[in-house]
């Protein structure tokens, strides 16, 4: 289909090809029509069609499992990076169901979560609705750049639409309750802040340029994530033996790996940004965790592909569907974003999560976990 389009040289189809086949993504991935027409695709009107597609159908799906009117909704927060028309996408979720006058809205390129958990801490007796998506078509690159065409082969469509509730009548029918939230910036680096630019090349196509350095950035961003997420979480024994040789080295100058905490002490299940293989096998090995572990990130970037902020919710849902998550279980959510930003958001399980009537996997659930 790329071929067809004669956007791109073969050279350029070669690479996407291989990078393709060693991503760990799937053939049932879901990209905007747009991109395999031959005229451009990143216009506006290609961009609003995409998003009002994932949006109002996440939207559409949570309101009817809540019961919840969307006039009902206090707070909107709304995170997309990549593509921020006027009016704005919350504006446009607004006005799609007709929503309140006062409502609180926000448009984000990163980290919702902790804007309406302060929302809600400051405005009692209110839900927020926080939704999560990346546009694909409006950053389509057709260019020749190979830095800039390995968004091509990973980024497709998603979105996850998430009620959040400070409501005491809903304690008993919620899902979790939300423990930590840690934020990571490393935007003061330079070289962290270029690791994923926004930019035109020299024959002026827009795209994504990802560095060789990613990895190895997205690892020192992880390590002051869980530096401070450790002492919130993990037993007193794992705690004890981190910071012991964390001070060995700053006291020593010892240049061995400090001691990675057993996070599986803490956290019954884990999911992990969907970012690509390679970043999954890293992650993997850093934080010295199992398969089962790591199974449902590698089943949601096989099945869906990464889709950036709304991959962790992905995840989640594949665990609910495999009916995994019992009372008391606590998940650690882990996400990464251009900047550079690492995040960690912790929930506890209020109860037994069931296999759910509507869900992303419920078409597919019996052909995963899938081997490679």
């Amino acid at each position: 289909m790329a071929r067809r389009t004669g956007k791109f040289d073969e050279a350029s189809l070669e690479f996407q090809k291989r990078i393709l086949h060693s991503s760990g993504i799937g053939d049932e991935t879901y990209i905007p029509k747009s991109i395999m027409a031959q005229e451009n695709c990143a216009t506006m009107k290609e961009g609003r069609a995409e998003a009002s597609m994932v949006m109002f159908g996440a939207l559409d799906e949570l309101f009817e499992k809540t019961r919840i009117r969307p006039k009902d909704v206090g707070v909107l927060v709304v995170n997309c990076s990549i593509f921020n028309p006027t009016p704005s996408l919350s504006a446009m979720i607004i006005n799609h169901y007709k929503m309140r006058g006062n409502i609180l809205s926000y448009n984000l390129g990163g980290m919702a979560m902790d804007l309406a958990r302060d929302m809600l801490q400051a405005n009692p007796n209110s839900y927020a609705v926080v939704v999560s998506t990346e546009m694909v078509g409006y950053n389509w690159y057709s260019g020749k750049d190979r830095s800039m065409l390995i968004p091509n082969c990973f980024f497709r469509m998603g979105c996850s639409a998430i009620l959040m509730s400070n409501r005491r009548r809903d304690y008993t029918r919620s899902k979790y309750r939300l423990e930590h939230i840690v934020r990571t910036h490393k935007g003061a680096d330079d070289r962290s802040f270029r690791c994923i630019y926004q930019e035109e090349d020299e024959e002026k196509h827009k795209g994504l340029k990802v560095s060789i350095d990613l990895v190895e950035i997205g690892g020192e961003a992880l390590k002051a994530n869980i530096t401070t997420l450790g002492p919130l979480v993990l037993p007193f024994s794992e705690q004890l033996l981190f910071f012991a040789t964390l001070a060995w080295g700053y006291l020593f100058g010892n240049n061995r790996h400090p001691y990675i905490p057993d996070y599986k002490l803490a956290f019954e299940h884990f999911c992990v940004h969907a970012a690509s293989k390679t970043v999954l096998d890293e992650l993997q090995r850093n934080l010295e965790l199992s398969d089962e572990n790591v199974e449902a990130s590698r089943m949601a970037l096989h099945r869906f592909g990464n889709t950036s902020s709304s991959s962790i919710w992905y995840e989640l849902a594949y665990l609910e569907a495999k009916e995994k998550v019992r009372r008391g279980d606590r998940v650690w959510q882990l996400s990464f974003g251009s900047g550079f930003k690492c995040n960690s958001v912790v929930w506890k399980a209020m109860r037994r999560v069931k296999k759910p009537a509507r869900n992303p996997w419920l078409d597919c659930l019996d052909r995963y976990p899938f081997q490679a």
